[in-house]
């Protein structure tokens, strides 16, 4: 078999990954062609690893099988393929879920601030303590009840926070429809966002407003679940304590964006699945699912793109 890396492995996990699949594969990286060799490459191959453009599937005779090297797979969503295709699964949720919650902490106990005086070498200290919130015993809502969600709500157990998960059919989920969640908003402390793309500006500007005022939102879901211009007219007008955005609607944040002067907002820039072993995980799940097609074997994390999940 011909298999594609779209993904950029370092030179150790492209040995590495040689020696996995052996000499009955060809490996081709797209990290070691020329951009112009890299989509008759892909066209050439029979499985794929990454998520390249969505263009390059409209060509792909040889395809056969299909590794993301993401959870959310947003973009491909107009795509109809007839071959199995697999996501990273829960591979980022514990990042991701410490991301936020930390985002969380810090906006709460203003670390972000005390890490910019100490670089400017400011001693504040006691009139900051009057400013402090706690996490602890928060009414919190988390919206989807997938990996990562799940993945929230145990650190937030170990906090003592009295937590509802938002979920249409997951019977697990306290509340499952829209007006089920209006109806606690108001006596909410912190909302928390980990909604796939697909459910394209879920959280509108009666969402915002219906929140608990001085109440925080997060947001380690897509940034175009959210109504981005009213959650920043929430935050200008003081009705919400602030935000924690690892998302937001269009990436790079555009320089104009008010979001990067506000005081009470944390952005972490979409880097929340991040952990050092990534590139090595991806791989493995790669050759993993690789095996398991080459045998015939059920697939892990295998997802439609039409349906979102």
């Amino acid at each position: 078999m011909r298999l594609f890396i779209h993904t950029s492995l370092s030179e150790t996990n492209r040995i590495a990954l040689r020696q996995h699949v052996g000499d009955t594969h060809t490996l081709l990286f797209r990290n070691e062609l020329s951009a112009d060799e890299q989509q008759p490459a892909f066209q050439q191959s029979d499985a794929l690893l990454g998520n390249p453009s969505a263009e390059w599937f409209a060509n792909a005779p040889n395809l056969k099988f299909w590794q993301l090297d993401s959870a959310g797979f947003d973009k491909y969503s107009n795509l109809t393929l007839s071959i199995p295709v697999c996501n990273m699964g829960d591979f980022f949720a514990w990042p991701c879920a410490e991301t936020i919650v930390g985002g969380i902490m810090a906006l709460y106990r203003r670390l972000d601030e005390l890490a910019v005086l100490q670089r400017q070498k400011q001693w504040i200290g006691v009139p900051l303590r009057h400013t402090m919130s706690l996490l602890h015993r928060q009414n919190v809502v988390i919206l989807g009840a997938g990996s990562i969600g799940l993945a929230v709500r145990t650190i937030l157990n170990g906090f003592e926070c009295r937590v509802q998960l938002l979920a249409r059919t997951d019977p697990a989920a306290e509340l499952h429809t829209t007006d089920e969640l209006m109806a606690v908003l108001p006596q909410t402390d912190l909302v928390i966002n980990c909604l796939p793309g697909s459910a394209d500006r879920f959280i509108t500007a009666d969402m915002l407003q219906t929140m608990k005022s001085g109440s925080v939102f997060a947001n380690v879901g897509r940034g175009n679940t959210v109504d981005e211009l009213a959650l920043i007219d929430a935050l200008q007008r003081g009705h919400l304590g602030g935000a924690v955005l690892d998302v937001t609607a269009t990436e790079p944040l555009p320089q104009t964006s008010p979001l990067w002067a506000m005081s009470n907002v944390i952005l972490t820039q979409h880097t929340a699945g991040g952990q050092r072993n990534e590139d090595e995980g991806k791989m493995v799940q790669f050759v993993r699912n690789l095996r398991k097609f080459e045998q015939g074997q059920i697939l892990e994390n295998q997802i439609s793109l039409n349906r979102g999940y």
